[in-house]
């Protein structure tokens, strides 16, 4: 981890656990993110997205171990899906737990990715938790790839914006997402 990267994630994490918003650079587009579990600080985020709160949101996490705390029961095939892809993928699972009651989706269901990106993979580490991860932008406008494509209006209403890698100017892609159910069962949303 590249040293000039660990007192931007350490002011973030700080930020985050006192209730705080940020925006930072994740597997795929730029994020605003949170603590997952912070109700006050998940309702700000659809607040700053302008974003019903019916409209789920994803969460990363750092590792195998996190998704098993906040999710009850893992299908196999779910395992196999995040560790086997080559791309940032998103999966849909039921049976949340511990998260923000206006994070989980009404039948009980979670967003979740494992990052493989440095900087927010060390970000998730040192959080602990799993983080809020929303494109960049007003609910219905394309997603921020980089910093520069970020709305001014989107900056001032977070709480800290990281440093890392604002200065990328390269093409991002949201992460694909598949629904997998507990009997295993999987349908391709994005």
């Amino acid at each position: 981890m590249d040293k000039r990267y660990l007192d931007d994630i350490q002011e973030a994490v700080s930020v985050m656990r006192r209730g705080g918003v940020i925006l930072y650079p994740t597997d795929t587009v730029w994020g605003i993110g949170c603590d997952a579990t912070n109700e006050a600080a998940v309702a700000r985020i659809y607040e700053i997205k302008r974003r019903a709160e019916s409209k789920a949101m994803i969460c990363l996490v750092d590792s195998d171990n996190r998704i098993q705390r906040y999710v009850r029961e893992v299908p196999d095939v779910a395992w196999d899906v995040m560790n086997l892809s080559t791309t940032p993928t998103t999966v849909i699972l039921d049976g949340a737990n511990g998260l923000a009651p206006n994070l989980i989706a009404e039948d009980g269901s979670i967003a979740m990715r494992i990052t493989k990106e440095e900087f927010s993979r060390e970000l998730c580490f040192r959080m602990q938790r799993p983080i809020v991860s929303t494109s960049a932008n007003i609910s219905g406008e394309p997603a921020a790839q980089n910093y520069r494509d970020i709305a001014e209006e989107i900056i001032q209403s977070v709480d800290y914006v990281c440093k890392a890698r604002r200065q990328e100017h390269k093409p991002h892609k949201p992460s694909s997402i598949i629904r997998i159910r507990k009997n295993g069962e999987f349908q391709i949303i994005r």
